[in-house]
């Protein structure tokens, strides 16, 4: 037999007057077994827990715990429960329908911080080189789908509760920076400027140059740090010439340009699909439809 409806409210009523420690006290005990090397028992902790809070509507609370425990995890290389917690920490970001602010942002920057960033072995010897290249590149993959679905997730939530229709910028550099810093490089080989080029085309193509500026100067910071090198390439050239043609009227450039680096950008089809909606929108130039273009010769084999 179904609940009534005035049930269903007293419940609710009910779950948001029990009665709940204050959240560090969860957070000590918590961190105690973490220090005992239970991270398996700390992870069911932190779920149990910021669970109850979630169901008491106590959003503020819950995330707390979270991003406490997010961090924790991710602070002792437990990247697994580090990133099941920070998804968590977004998924309740929706549930409690908390708008996109730099608050809000700042306490995802900082799991994201705790993400660790660790170096593939060099100089391996012959005995050892193949496992232990094995097993860093496991560990590199573990990291980077862990952060990865960490700041797609966030980007979801920036899209949905924020002023921006493509997401936050600053989380987009954050995904581009772990991705493009962490991934294992022998697995991809040479792809570094296709990975920022297709970023970059992307915002371009939603008619999005100062977040397309935004991402590239990132990228650049970055590699002053020393935390990268950008790759030097014709294909990376493109993009910078790109950026500086697209803030002014010139069609005829951008027509130049992309005659001119023809042979980077035939590299992947995708990069000239975007470079037709980035002339669309930057200079009025429609689309050419592929059918009318075959009808087309046809047409003119017939006469």
């Amino acid at each position: 037999m179904s609940s009534h409806p005035l049930q269903k409210t007293m419940s609710r009523a009910r779950s948001r007057r029990i009665v709940l420690p204050p959240v560090q006290e969860h957070i000590i005990k918590i961190e105690d077994v973490i220090d005992t090397g239970d991270y398996y028992g700390a992870q069911q902790m932190y779920k149990s827990v910021s669970a109850r809070y979630v169901a008491a509507e106590r959003y503020s609370e819950a995330l707390d715990i979270l991003q406490s425990g997010a961090c924790t995890q991710l602070k002792h290389e437990q990247i697994t429960c580090g990133s099941e917690l920070a998804v968590l920490f977004v998924d309740t970001l929706v549930k409690g329908k908390v708008p996109y602010d730099d608050n809000t942002l700042d306490r995802v920057r900082k799991i994201y911080k705790n993400f660790p960033q660790i170096p593939l072995p060099q100089h391996l010897g012959e005995d050892d080189d193949m496992q232990q290249l094995s097993e860093a590149l496991g560990a590199a993959k573990t990291r980077v789908e862990g952060c990865s679905s960490f700041l797609k997730a966030a980007l979801k939530w920036s899209m949905e509760f924020g002023s921006q229709r493509s997401g936050s910028p600053e989380i987009h550099i954050m995904l581009a920076t772990y991705i493009y810093s962490e991934s294992p490089e022998v697995c991809y080989p040479g792809e570094d400027d296709m990975a920022i080029a297709r970023a970059v085309l992307m915002y371009l193509s939603l008619g999005n140059l100062r977040d397309a500026n935004v991402l590239f100067d990132e990228l650049k910071k970055v590699e002053e740090r020393e935390e990268l090198e950008l790759p030097d390439s014709e294909l990376i050239e493109f993009i910078v010439y790109l950026l500086l043609t697209l803030q002014r009227d010139a069609l005829p450039l951008f027509n130049m340009l992309r005659a001119n680096y023809k042979s980077s950008l035939e590299r992947e089809p995708v990069l000239n699909e975007l470079l037709d909606e980035i002339a669309e929108k930057f200079y009025g130039v429609r689309r050419r439809n592929p059918l009318q273009g075959i009808f087309g010769d046809f047409l003119k084999m017939m006469g």
